[in-house]
């Protein structure tokens, strides 16, 4: 049989399942913890979310479980965890369930799946040999050992509306055009600017109960990076002794020396994998020999353009 949706019935083999996840989404285990834990499973009971759960459903070997999350303000859909771990390598029914998690994004509107795995795990030619491809690379830093001082003048600042088109012209400047289609800032973020004469350091903070992340945006021009991070850490809100991450992607890899020397601890590299679902397919159409081509635009074939829904 075709994988599924989770049912209530299916509780039992998440419980099974507990500790077997794959995770595929940094930010979100680092700050809530267990993805086959209890949060995860009630999150499908708000209505605002959109959030999936697959499962394999087939007599003939264990069942898999997939989740998928989108926010509604982003145009890429995450693949959140797949489990059992330890039977994902062999199992027949691994492709058939990551076309299924697909196929649900597409249905939600998404335009790529993102994924995040070390290179050196087994599921990681899987993946691409279900149509995921590298963007990009990335390393989860854990800055919860540096050492700050409790008095400080704090030297950021909370993000308002009124910096929106800072932050996004800062973006354009420090992130690759490929990749600002699954890298986003949004409107209703937290975060944090440290500002002189014009925008140049701004951190995106993600608060969970298990974990503060922390997105960088800074300008290879800004001074004192160390400093202003070790500031920001010292003044960072509500932090009540939860550890603090911080995400550094192969664009903003300067930025390593300085984490090195401030004392933070390095995690292992990641690859950021994007499945793209939304092809577009060109459909000629001819036009008439008496029409108006005035309009036309002499480089370009005149054709009729449709976009459809595709998992590859």
């Amino acid at each position: 049989m075709p994988p599924r949706s989770l049912e209530i019935f299916d509780l039992p083999i998440i419980h099974r399942y507990r500790d077997e996840a794959l995770v595929l989404d940094s930010k979100r285990a680092l700050t809530r913890g267990n993805p086959l834990g209890a949060a995860t499973f009630l999150a499908h009971l708000d209505p605002t979310q959109r959030i999936y759960t697959g499962i394999t459903d087939n007599e003939a070997s264990d069942p898999l479980l997939g989740c998928i999350i989108q926010d509604e303000s982003e145009s890429f859909a995450h693949l959140i965890y797949l489990a059992p771990a330890s039977q994902l390598e062999a199992h027949a029914d691994l492709p058939a369930l990551i076309e299924h998690l697909s196929a649900q994004c597409g249905n939600w509107g998404a335009h790529h799946v993102v994924a995040e795995i070390d290179e050196r795990d087994v599921l990681f030619q899987t993946l691409r040999r279900s149509g995921f491809a590298i963007y990009t690379r990335q390393r989860i830093w854990d800055l919860s050992e540096i050492e700050i001082s409790a008095n400080s003048e704090n030297r950021w600042r909370k993000k308002g509306d009124v910096d929106l088109s800072a932050i996004q012209n800062l973006q354009r400047q420090i992130v690759p055009p490929m990749l600002q289609q699954i890298e986003v800032f949004a409107k209703k973020s937290t975060g944090q600017i440290c500002q002189a004469d014009e925008l140049l350091a701004y951190v995106d903070v993600t608060y969970g109960a298990r974990g503060i992340f922390l997105r960088p945006l800074i300008h290879p021009n800004t001074d004192d990076v160390g400093e202003k991070m070790v500031n920001l850490l010292e003044n960072l809100a509500i932090r009540r002794g939860r550890p603090v991450y911080l995400c550094v992607r192969t664009h903003q890899a300067w930025l390593e020396t300085i984490l090195e020397e401030m004392g933070a601890s390095r995690g292992p590299r990641q690859a950021v994998m994007v499945k793209h679902l939304v092809g577009v397919i060109r459909e000629e159409k001819t036009v008439p020999r008496n029409a108006d081509t005035a309009w036309a635009n002499p480089a370009a074939t005149i054709s009729k353009t449709t976009t459809k829904q595709s998992n590859g």
